[in-house]
């Protein structure tokens, strides 16, 4: 028995030490090029969305506003007092929609992390969240184009935490604070992932995601809801599933309902739409997911 045991411990180190070594260079960078835009760019990214405002771009102001979302490198307690005071200076609410949704879905730091998924995967989730967002914008100005769609009553914009004197110190404090956000979630997905990889038959897998790619999309999108806790997280176990046959369609499902879908994001979304909209919030995800899956699969056939 013990035997037994010390030969499965070995079995399980070595996947550990593999899945780190092949993941681990992605999630350092992708910590250092986050903190160096939350420190030295997002401000400039923030005022360009404050800018769009002064803009008579029209309905044409959507596809910015979703294009600079995945640039935002503040989280969606961050993101909804930005947001807040947007709202407040006069910025339409179908743009805002796409900007929040955009940076729900993607940030600078969960970009640089996704490069560990190959380059059709990172194309695949920067193009499917720009779509999501503009996709968001159009749906508010269509049904509440006369009335609004967020309350952000009681929301007044953060101060920056990024404010010492010293630049160097400024940056190494933001990269400390991420490695403390993140890092127990990434040890999380590599020991899910060697789990997955030691336990799991690829065949199985590839059959239930990759053969019937219909289902695979919907399943993909579902387990998206309870599964997603951090982006980070989550790459290992995306590249471990890439790998045993997922499809690419699914994969996309898979990253777009999960952060969309993450409780923390639902939480603080649930706060500024209210219920109805709340539910037309996630109905909008899946149904968007779904579609986006689809036609995935069907262009990477």
């Amino acid at each position: 028995m013990a035997e037994i045991l010390r030969r499965e411990f070995i079995y399980l180190w070595y996947y550990f030490d593999l899945q780190l070594r092949q993941i681990l260079p992605y999630w350092l960078l992708g910590i250092i090029i986050g903190s160096v835009i939350s420190v030295f760019v997002a401000g400039r990214i923030h005022g360009l969305i404050r800018a769009l405002g002064d803009k008579k771009l029209g309905l044409v102001g959507i596809v910015p506003a979703a294009v600079l979302g995945i640039f935002s490198p503040l989280c969606m307690y961050g993101t909804i007092p930005l947001a807040a005071s947007l709202s407040k200076s006069g910025l339409r609410d179908d743009w805002l929609a796409a900007f929040m949704m955009s940076s729900i879905l993607l940030n600078p730091q969960l970009m640089i992390y996704s490069t560990a998924l190959g380059t059709t995967a990172l194309t695949v989730r920067i193009v499917s969240c720009i779509l999501c967002g503009i996709a968001a914008g159009l749906a508010v100005w269509f049904f509440y184009r006369n009335k609004s769609f967020f309350n952000f009553s009681g929301f007044e914009e953060r101060q920056s935490r990024d404010t010492h004197p010293n630049l160097l110190i400024r940056l190494l404090k933001n990269i400390g604070r991420n490695f403390k956000a993140t890092g127990p979630w990434f040890l999380v997905g590599v020991i899910l992932s060697v789990l997955f990889q030691r336990y799991v038959p690829a065949d199985q897998f590839a059959a239930l995601f990759g053969e019937n790619e219909g289902f695979g999309v919907l399943l993909a999108a579902t387990i998206g809801v309870p599964l997603y806790a951090c982006g980070g997280g989550t790459i290992p176990l995306l590249q471990q599933w890439l790998w045993s046959g997922m499809s690419m369609g699914s994969a996309a499902a898979f990253m777009i309902t999960g952060p969309a879908t993450k409780i923390t994001n639902l939480g603080a979304l649930k706060i500024v739409l209210g219920l109805r909209r709340f539910i037309l919030y996630i109905a909008f995800v899946m149904i968007f997911s779904l579609l986006t899956g689809l036609i995935v699969d069907v262009i990477c056939r």
